[in-house]
């Protein structure tokens, strides 16, 4: 049985809910929270009318003072666009060669080619530009290259790209492997053949039997575009296949799928995203990574 507790003479008024005889007092709040409270309402109701606030189909209200955090970050990008301009326009009017030679241009290529890369770059070719074996992506910081490294070399390819459809100029670099078993070129055991071949001239371990027979498959069908070494061609693209470097991989499984259904990667044109001294960055950070000539 529950007891109602005796009140004292100071207690102020109860709410008049009752819990198994126990009642709340009904104290008011203190004063300053009070206060606070409503300059709270009062400054967020103001801020509203103030600032942009509340959505409209079409973007926000603007505010009476319309400010804009987007506003503000447009004119320190041109700020420092104004601050750029004269060593961009240097960088663009120097010899690609020659940006080496210029602390100033390699102390800016250096900076702003890594923005560069790291925004449009980094995603296929790995933050550390060491690349991705296995899904084409090659490493920037060796000197196996495709298409030739030297600092003009990559100028051209990040400014074209590589067998894409979208270059304004129509200079993507191009070149097609044929799918030797897709397109009933070779048969399976030639293609099991020229595998072994390939394997014995990248230093892997490899079938004897199946080797030899693949040299003479390997003449026949490959060397147009890898030589007859098997070192490959990089005007055309064509990888060396004597190194332990790939693109998609070295082991059985993966040779014969490139042999047999080859090979496509493609590599977006720049010159549609990027400035002229933008490209010219990124080039000569990626050229200064130590891979290349």
């Amino acid at each position: 049985m529950s007891k109602t507790p005796k009140k004292l003479p100071n207690d102020p008024s109860t709410t008049g809910h009752s819990w198994d005889g126990i009642e709340e007092f009904n104290n008011p709040l203190p004063r300053w929270w009070l206060w606070t409270f409503y300059a709270c309402i009062i400054f967020a109701l103001g801020y509203s009318v103030a600032m942009p606030a509340w959505p409209l189909l079409n973007g926000a209200t603007p505010g009476l003072l319309h400010k804009s955090t987007r506003a503000d970050l447009e004119a320190d990008l041109e700020r420092f666009d104004a601050m750029n301009a004269p060593v961009e326009e240097k960088l663009v009017n120097t010899d690609l060669a020659a940006i080496a030679q210029d602390p100033e241009l390699v102390n800016y290529t250096q900076n702003a080619g890594a923005a560069v890369f790291q925004t449009w770059c980094a995603q296929c070719h790995g933050a550390g530009a060491g690349g991705q074996q296995g899904l084409g992506y090659p490493s920037l910081l060796d000197s196996d290259w495709l298409w030739g490294g030297t600092i003009d070399d990559i100028y051209f390819t990040v400014t074209h790209g590589i067998r894409n459809e979208t270059d304004p100029d129509g200079e993507a670099r191009y070149s097609q492997m044929p799918a030797f078993g897709t397109d009933g070129i070779l048969d399976e055991e030639q293609i099991a053949q020229v595998v072994q071949h390939v394997r014995q001239i990248s230093g892997q371990d490899f079938d004897a039997d199946l080797a030899k027979e693949g040299a003479a498959v390997f003449e026949e069908n490959c060397t147009s575009c890898h030589m007859e070494d098997g070192t490959g061609d990089k005007s055309q693209g064509a990888p060396n296949l004597t190194d332990a470097i790939w693109l998609y991989g070295g082991d059985v499984a993966t040779l014969t799928k490139t042999v047999h259904d080859a090979r496509f990667g493609v590599m977006p044109n720049w010159n549609t995203r990027l400035s002229e001294a933008e490209i010219r960055a990124v080039a000569s950070y990626v050229h200064g990574l130590g891979g290349g000539q």
